[in-house]
């Protein structure tokens, strides 16, 4: 019969450490009284855009190509350096190639090359979509303009467009409706 009393009072022992463990815990483990932290925003994907593009041109047809980058552009462009305000679509050869767009370099960049902020670079595309962009610009008239810089899975990317080009009363035209809109947006939120 003494076994009984034994192994209750053992039982109740464990109980009453295992409540003595769990306090402390739970003093530490408590969510922090002050406002909660809202997440950090990730940074945007886009790099560049080319605006004068969309003001300039009725962009029809966009491809996504790769561009061959050297370490200095990699690291201008996150931080933010390039503009494509002045970059055109230069096909040669088979190939596109991106001319004009402007990567400034770091104050950091190596001594040991020059970087020219300006060089043209090669444009990567599958050959169908090559085939495309050459025959819209050769036989039917179109221009091919990049129209952004942006950043897909750690990889560069530049958005071309095959487009064409506004004359001087689609531009108003295109003005007169964005202002209309903006008139629409004011009088929602008015009335």
């Amino acid at each position: 019969m003494r076994a009984q009393p034994e192994v209750t009072t053992h039982i109740q022992a464990l109980a009453i450490d295992k409540a003595l463990f769990d306090a402390p815990a739970m003093l530490y483990n408590r969510p922090p009284m002050g406002k909660a932290n809202k997440k950090a925003k990730a940074p945007s994907a886009t790099i560049a855009q080319n605006r004068k593009a969309r003001h300039e041109y009725h962009l029809e047809e966009h491809f996504e190509a790769g561009l061959v980058l050297e370490g200095w552009e990699v690291k201008s462009m996150r931080a933010g350096k390039a503009n494509l305000s002045e970059a055109y679509v230069l096909l040669k050869d088979g190939e596109a190639f991106l001319f004009g767009a402007r990567i400034e370099p770091l104050n950091t960049a190596s001594t040991h090359i020059t970087p020219d902020p300006v060089r043209t670079r090669k444009l990567l595309l599958h050959r169908r979509e090559l085939g495309q962009v050459f025959g819209g610009v050769q036989k039917d008239g179109f221009t091919c303009v990049p129209v952004s810089l942006y950043w897909k899975k750690g990889f560069a990317k530049c958005d071309i467009a095959l487009a064409k080009g506004k004359q001087k009363f689609d531009k108003r035209a295109t003005e007169k409706e964005r202002d209309w809109n903006r008139q629409k947006q004011r009088l929602m939120r008015q009335g």
